[in-house]
């Protein structure tokens, strides 16, 4: 739940500090005043694409924070069932007994599963990258720089935008105008009806499947090529095996060959250089050189030393060390003059290295950047002649794994096409009765589930039809579509050809008020969910949004005067002129400026009149979720009175 937003810097948002609503928030104003600014800076906060163009001028940086609590996440147990805390003083404390009648207990059970679910997802997540919650609390902070770099941070620690997605797609979902578009695209309408059916995880399984399976196909159509290109290439890998090994490459040889070549290139200086060290150690033995050798002037100073240690103990330290040197210099000269003697030309030897290079430097070219690269190469290659030289065996080894692949596979998709056909029926009821709520009283809706036959695909006995092989991706064999009659009379036609603004609106309504049960995101943010719905839909769409609230925290932003009189917290969002610069200003309302904000979207003009129709606008919403709470616990009530007279119905045994 989103306890807290800040905002600083942030286009025409100078700061803004709002403390939200456990259950219904509504945002209203004036078009432009800055109502969509907030939804962005939000998407900002949950990772979303930003751009520098959002640094409030004269600013180097905009900053957004949320206070996200997660221990309204937790579901706790009331009269044997589960339901999500409210959190927060401004709670009202005979809400918990309406979110006890929220549900039935098979909804209700689903939703606490998949809450469940995304708890031990989210603590896996703040786990693996070692994001230790505060309090309960986990606080998400994005920084916009003038120079478009972002920084993200939770809790304080800086972290890549794509962990900060992550994490965030766990708190909130936000359902905006142009989310309707994902209610037009049929290849959505499977993630739907899966979602409503609880089949997300046996989909999981079958992706699995599947991939194992898609790959195991790529090798064995990779076998079963034509055979003379087989051959070519086996041909082909055999030449690369015998030019590497026939190079007898060693690791680490190309440093000991040029090693060598240095040695054999500067024979003559190394030869000089030892020359001279040895001569200023021992001395030349060709003559009176000009000067006197290091070790003879050491062997002069060892004498003169010796005959002081002996006059004065506390020397002989210093004498040992001195012979101990003279010792070590008179190795470093014969060391010295060893190897000189073992210097020689060898220009032969020097062009075998020269050569042996240039062998190995065309084998990098062709092969790798390395003699490791060109070994390995070798590897493959023989792996893959193997497979080649083995390809009958392969096939048909593979060609057993394809069946039991298919057949695993089959098995599978056959589950879910029958748990989707099931399920479409109830969801078409359901979206018929919430249709039918929201002002299209005589709309037909149907989820039309198809399959494409495939001789190469999936067999399956779906629908009770004899064995057949379909078309299979990692959804299964199914075509989800949903379709819709908006006026009796006509036949059913796909949303896309249909389905009109307003319409797409109130459906993805429909469509989010009976997958609110199974959503386990703990906060939904709708955008102008109201774009196209006016009248009486509006007095609907309210109710459907409070009702969300049961399970969920729920943001909304409108323009309708029936949704915002359901506001359990009401926010005004306006411009103001401050010293030659335009802000947002957003401000909670009190009970009687709630009035005039509803006066004021109804009407413009703010009169008497309309201040009296806000006014029982205000006292119908709150009347309606009244009856509403009272309608929940009757029912309660009737249900554990039909469960007491069944217990003591039942016969003794």
């Amino acid at each position: 739940m989103l306890l807290e937003l800040n905002i600083k810097d942030f286009a025409i948002i100078d700061s803004l500090h709002l403390r939200l609503n456990r259950q219904f928030n509504v945002f209203t104003g004036e078009t432009g005043a800055g109502k969509s600014i907030i939804i962005d800076a939000v998407n900002a906060l949950l990772g979303g694409k930003i751009g520098a163009e959002f640094v409030r001028a004269g600013c180097d940086r905009a900053t957004v924070e949320g206070i996200f609590s997660i221990d309204a996440l937790p579901p706790v147990v009331v009269e044997g069932i589960e339901v999500l805390t409210p959190v927060g003083a401004d709670t009202p404390a005979n809400l918990l007994e309406a979110i006890e009648e929220a549900e039935s207990r098979r909804k209700q059970r689903a939703a606490d599963t998949e809450s469940a679910d995304a708890q031990v997802a989210l603590a896996s997540l703040l786990h693996e990258f070692d994001i230790d919650p505060e309090d309960g609390q986990l606080i998400l902070s994005r920084d916009i720089f003038r120079s478009g770099r972002t920084v993200a941070r939770i809790n304080g620690r800086a972290l890549s935008q794509h962990v900060l997605q992550q994490v965030a797609s766990w708190l909130v979902d936000i359902h905006g105008q142009s989310e309707h578009m994902t209610l037009l695209r049929p290849e959505q309408h499977i993630n739907f009806l899966d979602r409503y059916a609880e089949l997300l995880p046996l989909r999981d399984q079958l992706n699995s499947k599947v991939a194992e399976w898609r790959n195991a196909r790529k090798t064995l159509q990779s076998l079963q090529q034509n055979e003379r290109d087989q051959e070519r290439r086996a041909e082909f890998l055999r030449f690369e095996i015998e030019e590497i090994d026939k190079a007898e490459l060693r690791v680490g040889e190309i440093e000991e060959l040029e090693e060598e070549r240095k040695v054999l290139s500067n024979a003559e200086r190394l030869r000089e250089l030892c020359s001279l060290i040895y001569e200023a150690l021992q001395g030349s033995d060709l003559g009176d050189s000009g000067y006197s050798p290091a070790l003879d002037l050491l062997r002069g100073a060892q004498r003169d030393l010796g005959e002081l240690s002996r006059l004065d103990s506390s020397m002989d330290e210093l004498n040992e060390s001195l012979a101990e040197a003279i010792y070590q210099l008179e190795d470093v000269a014969t060391s010295v003059s060893s190897y000189q003697s073992d210097i020689e030309d060898n220009p032969s030897r020097l062009i075998e290295i020269e050569e042996r290079l240039d062998l190995i430097a065309k084998l990098k070219r062709k092969y790798g950047a390395s003699i490791e690269e060109i070994l390995q190469r070798a590897s493959d290659d023989r792996a893959e002649l193997d497979t080649i030289v083995n390809r009958d065996e392969m096939i048909q080894k593979l060609q057993q794994q394809d069946s039991v692949f298919r057949k695993a596979i089959g098995e599978i998709a056959d589950t879910l096409s029958r748990r989707r056909q099931e399920a479409a029926t109830h969801l078409a009821t359901a979206m018929e009765e919430q249709l039918n709520d929201l002002n299209m009283r005589r709309a037909r809706f149907q989820v039309e589930i198809l399959q494409v036959p495939d001789e190469n695909g999936i067999p399956s006995t779906v629908n009770g039809e004899p064995l057949q092989h379909y078309a299979c991706d990692n959804t299964g064999i199914d075509h989800v579509q949903f379709l819709i009659a908006p006026n009796p009379g006509e036949p059913f036609k796909p949303l896309t050809k249909i389905a009109s603004g307003g319409e797409t609106s109130r459906l993805m309504l429909a469509l989010k008020t009976i997958l609110a049960g199974a959503d386990a995101t703990p906060t939904l943010i709708f955008d102008e969910i109201d774009s196209g719905i006016s009248g009486r839909s509006g007095q609907v769409v309210g109710e459907k949004l409070w009702q969300l609230t049961l399970n969920h925290q729920v943001i909304c932003i409108t323009h309708l005067p029936q949704i915002a009189a359901f506001a359990d917290t009401h926010y005004n969002v306006n411009k103001q002129i401050i010293d030659n610069r335009t802000m947002t200003i957003v401000n909670e309302l009190r009970p009687e400026q709630r009035i005039r904000e509803i006066s004021h979207i109804m009407g413009g003009n703010v009169t008497e009149f309309s201040l009296k129709s806000a006014e029982e606008m205000l006292a119908r919403s709150d009347l309606w979720k009244e009856n509403w709470k009272r309608n929940l616990r009757q029912s309660r009530h009737n249900h554990n009175q039909a469960n007491h007279t069944n217990h003591y119905n039942q016969p003794i045994v």
